[in-house]
């Protein structure tokens, strides 16, 4: 979304994101960065998307704020169309009145131009935040939509049961376990052509919890 080609070309690697961020804030190769620095990489990358604050982030991950402050200033100065997007997508929303998905659904925005400051300052967090997190909606609505059809089509026993944040449970006979695992990855997979690879896995249980 943000059209970072540093980032972009990170999610080409199939490397590990978070690691790769890491490596960058930290100045360290990705094989020496350790559980803590992943860990606080990965706050920094999700706390972005939400509009976080030094503060907030350090309160998150256990740090300093002027810690925090550092963190995120390396992740920005390694990630610069992030910031741009970022800086765009605001002035955006107060231009237009919305932000919206790569769908095209919007979200209007009239806080971004309240004289109230917590309410402007509420309606920057949302415009930053819907169009990542209102996509990835968008395309989980659709996976679903894509698996359901393929099922019903291929006449077959299993059936969508479920779906918790970016995941789809599919109930099914043991023998079609292995097809329906193949239908679900092809369709998600495909659901929407990205600039990155848009991947999907799946695992099979007796349970939800077996198949984790």
């Amino acid at each position: 979304i943000s059209g970072d080609e540093v980032m972009q070309q990170a999610f080409r690697s199939g490397e590990d994101f978070h690691t790769l961020t890491a490596s960058k804030v930290f100045h360290v190769p990705p094989e020496e960065v350790t559980h803590q620095m992943r860990s606080r990489a990965k706050a920094v990358n999700f706390g972005i998307v939400y509009g976080i604050s030094p503060f907030s982030l350090s309160q998150d991950i256990g740090v300093s704020v002027q810690q925090a402050k550092e963190y995120m200033d390396k992740y920005f100065a390694h990630y610069s169309g992030v910031r741009a997007y970022m800086d765009g997508v605001v002035e955006q929303g107060k231009q237009d009145g919305y932000v919206a998905t790569l769908f095209g659904r919007r979200r209007w925005l009239p806080e971004l131009k309240s004289s109230n400051f917590n309410t402007r300052s509420f309606g920057e967090r949302v415009a930053l935040n819907m169009p990542i997190q209102g996509t990835a909606a968008d395309i989980i609505k659709l996976a679903m939509l894509r698996v359901r059809d393929r099922l019903s089509t291929e006449g077959m026993e299993g059936r969508l049961v479920l779906q918790v944040p970016d995941e789809l449970i599919v109930e099914c006979p043991e023998e079609e376990q292995g097809r329906v695992c193949a239908l679900v990855e092809e369709e998600m997979e495909r659901v929407i052509s990205l600039s990155v690879p848009l991947l999907a896995e799946t695992s099979a249980g007796k349970s939800w919890a077996d198949a984790h």
